[in-house]
């Protein structure tokens, strides 16, 4: 059996079991290569080999995962978001498009950790109730919060740049630099669509109930909604029984967090270590009990090491697909299939499609699967790997919160009491029109070549 077979094999069967999700991506993603690697003839020692290598690719992005997860984390546990979020809400003042414009600009700072879920719980209980006393369209709601939040996460402790960091075998952070134009472009091309359907619910809202007294809704939601966005939270203590949250600290943990954000842009040091040192400044301002930063250490870990696992269980299987030559002979043999015009442009016909690709992978089958191929395709052909990766991520990334596959979609439609399907539809266009905007953003900016 030949090298491409099997690794094709082995790909469109993680493909389908991260699909079916039956499985962890751990197991899937350990197993199976392996069981690949054995049926092309390797032995156990020349697959430990493989092993290494494809840890190696992506133990920085791993230490980055685990240490950012952790630090966003205590910066939530002590507060720093929610006065920043409980101004934005006054700021609305009960106004559709102000109400709109909030919604983006909340989703932005939530989605600062890289945590979708955190997002939809900080927004929705926050904003839901306002969305209903003004008549508007809680489906507009989730529309926002997920491009907003789907942009945000280009940052490198996202989780899509995070996987293709690992694939491409250098630092996230540097991943992320070149795009943060496109990023900050996208942000306000957010804000643009949120005053675009903001005065659109307005006329909507106008035409079916007449005008809607928003400052009586404001003041009607405030009541009943004293403790915020941040009451779950509110509710935790630490070893002595006072709230986690460091009212007093907040400017210090502001700077702070500025401080770990600039020097990643700076790129001055390594981002693992700006986030290790981060966690440990962080502990100590806020929780200079030894016992209340290991409960904090113990609060975030889960998450952070499962993201660290997938990560790791990613590099064995990028190991053995680029150390058996599986890939190279895929790369080569579908060269030789598809018309010459159509592999010089295959990364842009694949970025294009990235939305309609999102609602049929998971992230993990798009980035460690579909992307290897792609970018080892593009690259017998001159194309930049960096240019297919820009290509993908942008073109994939501002669906990743309307897929039925993520889980952070079913939360939020938990949370709100709405439907997959409506919200897809609602969704769908204007987030894949976004997306196909900043590609062209991003061809301009020299990002993805053409």
């Amino acid at each position: 059996m030949s090298l491409s077979l099997i690794g094709i094999l082995t790909i469109l069967t993680i493909v389908a079991l991260l699909i079916w999700n039956k499985t962890s991506p751990i197991i899937i993603m350990i197993i199976l290569p392996v069981v690949g690697a054995l049926i092309a003839g390797f032995g156990v020692a020349e697959i430990g080999v493989f092993f290494e290598d494809g840890i190696a690719q992506v133990m920085n992005v791993v230490v980055m995962f685990i240490f950012a997860i952790i630090f966003f984390g205590i910066m939530q546990d002590a507060g720093l978001f929610e006065p920043i979020i409980n101004k934005m809400i006054d700021l609305s003042g009960g106004n559709v498009v102000k109400v709109a414009v909030a919604t983006v600009l909340i989703a932005m700072v939530g989605q600062l950790d890289g945590s979708g879920a955190s997002t939809f719980l900080i927004t929705i209980p926050a904003l839901l109730p306002l969305y209903k006393r003004l008549k508007m369209n809680p489906y507009l709601l989730l529309l926002l919060i997920a491009g907003s939040a789907a942009i945000m996460n280009m940052v490198p402790w996202g989780g899509p740049l995070g996987r293709a960091a690992s694939v491409l075998g250098m630092d996230a952070n540097e991943l992320w630099q070149p795009l943060i134009p496109v990023q900050i472009v996208g942000l306000l091309l957010m804000v643009g669509l949120a005053v675009l359907l903001g005065f659109r619910e307005q006329r909507k809202i106008e035409n079916e109930y007449g005008l809607v007294d928003g400052a009586k809704a404001q003041e009607e939601t405030s009541e009943g909604n004293d403790e915020g966005p941040y009451e779950a939270n509110s509710k935790e203590t630490d070893s002595k029984g006072n709230s986690l949250e460091r009212p007093k600290l907040i400017w210090v943990n502001l700077i702070l967090a500025l401080a770990v954000i600039g020097i990643l842009v700076s790129g001055v040091i390594p981002s693992g270590f700006a986030f290790m040192l981060g966690v440990a400044v962080a502990l100590l301002i806020n929780y200079p009990n030894i016992t209340d930063q290991t409960a904090r250490l113990r609060a975030h870990a889960p998450s952070a090491l499962t993201m660290a696992g997938i990560i790791l269980a990613a590099g064995l299987f990028l190991g053995v697909l680029t150390g058996s030559g599986m890939l190279d002979a895929i790369a080569e043999d579908f060269v030789t299939i598809l018309p010459e015009g159509v592999t010089q442009y295959i990364h842009l016909i694949v970025g294009f499609l990235g939305i309609p690709f999102d609602m049929l992978l998971s992230t993990d089958a798009y980035y460690f699967a579909l992307f290897p191929i792609i970018e080892q395709i593009a690259s017998t052909v001159g194309v930049d790997s960096l240019s297919t990766a820009y290509a993908m991520i942008i073109g994939n990334i501002v669906g990743t919160f309307i897929s039925p596959l993520a889980p952070a979609v079913w939360l939020a439609l938990g949370l709100s009491g709405l439907e997959m399907g409506k919200h897809i539809r609602y969704s769908f266009f204007w987030l894949w029109g976004l997306s196909l905007v900043l590609i062209v953003v991003a061809v301009v900016f020299g990002l993805i070549s053409v």
